[in-house]
């Protein structure tokens, strides 16, 4: 792999060219994973930097373990982030992990026993959840949370896709 230099990925930063900016089919030049794509804090903690050093200032601090993240570039060690709110930064991948969690968009969503909005709901979970992903389907995904399994509709999450299907 052709290694760029520091100056060149920090001018891509700023023009919006190079590894920093993810087409819908790009793969990362690191970890040839598809970008973008759902991480989550590993850490308690973690510094989002303005650039992928640690010379760089630091624009967020995370402190919400398994909060999830979306990937949207690659450098060395280091992964372009950014939150719900599209803020984000340079994170060092020792903090991050692949360990898929969503976050509750929606107040008061249900929680069911199966993809099917016709019988009872088990839960209803505020706005800011956070939950790790299990399984999704077209228009559901499987939750887990605080003792809570279900299936809740996609739309109320973020940290995955519409297109996201899997077991």
């Amino acid at each position: 792999m052709k290694r760029q230099s520091f100056w060149a990925v920090a001018l891509g930063v700023v023009l919006g060219a190079g590894p920093v900016m993810a087409q819908a089919s790009d793969r990362g030049p690191v970890t040839n994973l598809p970008l973008p794509r759902y991480v989550s804090l590993k850490a308690s903690e973690g510094n989002a930097r303005r650039g992928p050093d640690t010379s760089h200032r630091i624009d967020w601090v995370y402190k919400q373990r398994d909060i999830p993240l979306r990937v949207t570039a690659e450098f060395e060690h280091w992964r372009r982030v950014e939150d719900v709110d599209g803020k984000g930064g340079w994170m060092h991948y020792a903090l991050l992990s692949g360990l898929r969690t969503v976050l509750v968009q929606t107040d008061m969503t249900q929680v069911f026993p199966r993809p099917d909005p016709s019988g009872p709901h088990v839960a209803l979970l505020e706005r800011g959840v956070i939950a790790r992903l299990r399984e999704c389907q077209r228009d559901w995904c499987r939750l887990e949370t605080e003792g809570v399994r279900g299936w809740a509709e996609k739309r109320h999450l973020w940290g995955v896709e519409t297109a996201d299907e899997f077991d």
